[in-house]
């Protein structure tokens, strides 16, 4: 029976990673889509064009991963605007029409 199983494992081959692969997933309820590519993998907001998080993978082989991932986060909050005050909604709307003119 190791027979068997050591003549199947040499057969099987990994499947080169020539083009961008998308998946969805999860985390804490916020959807995100991870894709992964020859040159690297990028985690992005569901519905978001910027990804969050960007790795080459020649950075993670040679240790600069964590410096690139502080790198992207501190690049993404800088690109993020500032948060627009909340206007308070007033108690009565008036309208701002010039008064009709009376008729004759």
């Amino acid at each position: 029976m190791s027979h068997r199983v050591t003549q199947w494992s040499k057969r099987q081959v990994a499947t080169v990673l020539d083009k961008e692969l998308k998946r969805q997933v999860t985390v804490d309820g916020v959807d995100y889509t991870v894709a992964v590519g020859p040159d690297g993998f990028r985690l992005t907001g569901k519905g978001k064009r910027r990804p969050q998080v960007e790795l080459r993978w020649r950075d993670l082989l040679s240790g600069d991963a964590a410096m690139a991932v502080a790198l992207n986060a501190s690049l993404s909050a800088a690109r993020q605007p500032a948060p627009r005050p909340v206007p308070e909604p007033s108690p009565r709307r008036i309208s701002q029409r010039a008064p009709k003119k009376p008729q004759r």
